[in-house]
């Protein structure tokens, strides 16, 4: 593992919500949340308790992939405002004690970047990776749409072409791949660092950084690819020590030595192709793939499931990792399932958060997962967003639900005109009830996090011992909590080892009891004690 500067203090005790900007919240009244919303939102956050929000791409796009196709890394999408309404946006939060990350889209371009632009008419140009071939374009090309012979490779949908990073592996057959240190890769490098430092000199905290994995081509161990994101952590140590890189890579154990401070469990990415993640919570409702054979997730009301494989993995990560870096450990995220989908029920969301929030993972809230909003099926493709029919990540991005009003407090625009539909259940969760009632999932979630950055021994560097991972979920934390969670419907105990957790005493609990050495917890229950 090389040797980076540790990582910056902050992220230790990071509490991370992630903002689909197009719908969080509409400042001017167009039916799309702006940055001026997220800015008149902010005091929720503060109230919440989190202190560094990621932000979708923002960065200026045609939009074919809701910003993930981007024409101008040093221009902000007009839809959102300007540069100065973040520059605002930051400063407010800052002055809440939040931090503002920016989602940055490192392995690909829209098709109407300048960039491409000029590579599409420049016979000479490496940005992008380019084949001249003119008798038949090599599986997985587009035909150029310039002046120039050939094709070039897209990553995604036809509109993303590839920038060109080089291959791993070189064939004189195929003269497209060209070496990492080629002319067009080093200039990418370059214009990575250049992106970055461009937004953390104006106040920014860092990035997430999309498909992080995906850079080198042909790189079966990602050996160049970790060689890559290592040169660029050397650089942002030496130039921005306090700026943070979060990827999205889904395979903590090799991103985190390749330089990155923090990567996510995803539901893909690792060994077992995002197993850890979907075993906790993807119950075959939602965004769900093809491929993926699961058939039970541990947080299930029928119990079919187990948390030993998030725990084996965790575990496994961890023991690599070390102090170096952070596991990642999100609620839902803009292309996958949020936790109320299908038929979770909000009697079963409290579990969830209590382990989340109690985990030695930096948590993340996607957002609206705070008041239980739901994964919303059937929606029709917007921007990009079904990848098949099975996988329709419109259902995890409609507008958040502010209030009971017939807009939900997301936009004063006619509900037509929303970036999305509104969910339309009449009893949908919003933040305003909520926050009326002591009772409810958003005042448990911000007590859970109160309880978290005020206990060390409940952060992501305190240890845990796994006690039991069927249903009840046991464990503890510092050698001074105890923490139990049962997501099934059915009540579940567990007999702790002698001399178990004498004198335990609730701290926060949904009907858990500990009672000597038996811990008893019932249906959808949990509770967390100090000894």
């Amino acid at each position: 593992m090389p040797s980076f500067r540790p990582v910056p203090a902050w992220l230790a005790d990071a509490v991370l919500y992630q903002i689909y900007p197009q719908s969080f919240a509409d400042s001017n009244g167009d039916g799309i949340g702006d940055f001026n919303g997220v800015t008149e939102r902010i005091d929720h956050l503060a109230w919440l308790g989190v202190n560094t929000v990621w932000l979708n791409p923002c960065f200026a796009s045609p939009f074919d992939d809701a910003g993930y196709d981007v024409s101008d890394y040093l221009s902000v999408a007009p839809r959102y405002g300007t540069a100065d309404d973040l520059a605002n946006l930051v400063d407010a939060a800052r002055r809440r004690g939040i931090r503002v990350m920016l989602d940055l889209v490192a392995g690909h371009t829209s098709d109407r970047h300048p960039w491409f632009q000029a590579a599409i008419d420049d016979p000479a140009d490496q940005r992008y990776i380019w084949t001249e071939a003119r008798d038949g374009l090599p599986p997985g090309f587009v035909p150029s749409p310039g002046l120039r012979a050939g094709g070039y490779l897209p990553n995604f949908f036809e509109s993303q072409p590839a920038l060109n990073f080089g291959y791993a592996r070189e064939n004189p057959a195929e003269p497209w791949r060209l070496p990492v240190h080629a002319e067009g890769p080093r200039a990418n490098r370059a214009a990575l660092r250049e992106i970055m430092d461009h937004w953390l000199r104006l106040g920014l905290a860092g990035f997430r950084v999309d498909m992080a994995h995906s850079l080198v081509k042909d790189d079966p161990d990602l050996t160049e690819t970790g060689r890559l994101w290592t040169e660029l952590r050397e650089w942002l140590d030496a130039t921005h020590p306090d700026a943070a890189l979060l990827a999205e890579w889904g395979d903590p154990a090799v991103s985190v030595p390749a330089g990155f401070h923090s990567d996510f469990f995803l539901q893909f990415g690792g060994p077992s192709d995002g197993l850890p993640l979907r075993s906790l919570w993807n119950n075959g409702h939602g965004t769900v793939a093809d491929h993926w054979t699961q058939k039970h997730c541990y947080f299930d009301a029928d119990g079919g499931g187990t948390a030993g494989t998030f725990v084996t993995a965790w575990e496994s990560v961890n023991a690599v990792i070390g102090e170096q870096g952070f596991i990642t450990l999100p609620t839902a995220n803009h292309d996958f399932s949020r936790l109320a989908c299908g038929p979770r029920t909000a009697e079963q969301l409290p579990a969830a958060f209590a382990f989340q929030l109690t985990w030695p993972t930096l948590p993340a809230i996607y957002y609206g997962d705070e008041i239980g909003m739901r994964y919303l099926p059937g929606l029709p493709d917007h921007e990009g967003s079904v990848l098949d029919p099975g996988y329709n990540r419109a259902g995890s991005r409609t507008p958040m639900q502010w209030d009971d009003t017939p807009g939900a407090g997301f936009s004063t625009a006619p509900e037509d005109h929303y970036y999305l539909p509104l969910d339309p259940d009449p009893g949908r969760p919003d933040v305003a009830t909520q926050r009326a009632d002591p009772g409810s999932l958003l005042h448990l979630v911000r007590r859970l996090i109160a309880l978290r950055t005020s206990t060390p021994e409940l952060g992501s560097r305190s240890p845990v011992t796994v006690l039991h991972s069927g249903y009840p979920l046991v464990y503890t934390r510092g050698d001074a909590y105890l923490v139990a969670v049962n997501p099934r419907r059915e009540p579940a105990s567990f007999t702790l080892p002698a001399p178990g957790a004498p004198g335990a005493r609730p701290v926060e609990t949904g009907g858990a009891t500990v009672d000597g050495q038996e811990v008893t917890v019932p249906g959808f229950g949990w509770g967390i004690f100090a000894y």
